[in-house]
């Protein structure tokens, strides 16, 4: 299939197609004329590519990772041993980051709750103008 029909059996867009490719998660063979032809398993790649992107995994862990994950169902299953410490290692990241997001919002509403009241009703009139 072409990558239009890929794009479209996928939902995702054309562009974001070429840079998987270019970031070695697809390898579409080529015609002669140049036009990249994708398989049948090429549809499940990009789902488990969507999937992975959502779980907040780069596109490099996951040219590093997707060689070692199959489809159960509506699931991802690790098939590689050393696969599930790099996963463990990413989930510590995304808390760790989550973690910093928080702290970071905290602040952020100690300022918020500091400023006198006049100051909230007006920032809370022009919000809402």
């Amino acid at each position: 299939m072409r990558i239009g029909e890929l794009s479209r059996r996928t939902g995702v867009a054309v562009h974001l197609l070429r840079y998987y490719e270019e970031q070695g998660l697809l390898h579409p063979q080529r015609r002669p004329s140049g036009y990249r032809e994708y398989v049948e398993e090429d549809v499940a790649v990009v789902r488990r590519i969507r999937s992975l992107l959502a779980a907040g995994l780069s596109t490099s862990t996951i040219t590093t990772v997707l060689p070692c994950l199959r489809d159960n169902g509506d699931r991802l299953v690790p098939t590689c041993a050393d696969l599930l410490a790099d996963l463990h290692q990413e989930r510590d990241r995304i808390a760790q980051a989550i973690a910093d997001l928080q702290a970071s919002m905290a602040a952020l509403n100690d300022v918020i709750a500091a400023a006198p009241a006049d100051v909230t009703r007006r920032a809370l009139a022009a919000r809402h103008a």
